[in-house]
């Protein structure tokens, strides 16, 4: 497997490890590992991960629990350290490589028999979405996103994917 097929299953099925949207920190911690920074702010909690952040709040009963996340790719240009991807990513998916190109997720989306389907094709970065799941695959539209008339001095080049994020509609 590789982390083109870790994307395709976030955007498909919409977990990381079978953690995802009702999980608590603790499934979350068990799903990606111990190596993580929590932010707490006015009763949420924000697990940065590195690659994979997740927000929770208190649900029904009081638990916390995970409301949405976010796979934040554009993250591995800029840091190569050993903790920007979980280990246990690592280890199920091997290397990721600090850009994705949309057409490479979309051919592994499509070997998985879905699809994917423009959501907002406005503005400096195109949103997709996969039928039926609730992830938002976001991708840079714009060859030139600084006005500069130089292409991204970051590295970000037009038809990147930037992200990948898992929020239901509320």
């Amino acid at each position: 497997m590789s982390a083109v097929d870790f994307y395709a299953h976030v955007a498909t099925r919409c977990d990381v490890l079978g953690a995802g949207i009702g999980v608590g920190p603790d499934g979350w911690e068990a799903a990606a590992g111990a190596d993580f920074l929590d932010v707490p702010d006015q009763g949420l909690l924000r697990r940065d991960h590195g690659l994979v952040e997740a927000g929770f709040a208190p649900d029904e009963r009081g638990r916390m629990s995970c409301f949405g996340f976010g796979v934040k790719i554009h993250r591995l240009l800029h840091d190569q350290s050993p903790n920007t991807v979980p280990s246990p990513l690592l280890r199920t998916y091997g290397v990721f490589a600090p850009r994705v190109p949309y057409a490479e997720l979309r051919d592994a989306v499509l070997a998985l028999g879905h699809a994917l389907e423009v959501d907002d094709a406005s503005g400096d970065i195109h949103r997709y979405r996969v039928p039926g799941s609730v992830a938002r695959v976001h991708v840079i539209a714009d060859p030139d996103p600084y006005g500069s008339g130089d292409p991204d001095p970051d590295g970000h080049q037009m038809g990147d994917v930037w992200s990948i994020d898992v929020w239901p509609a509320r």
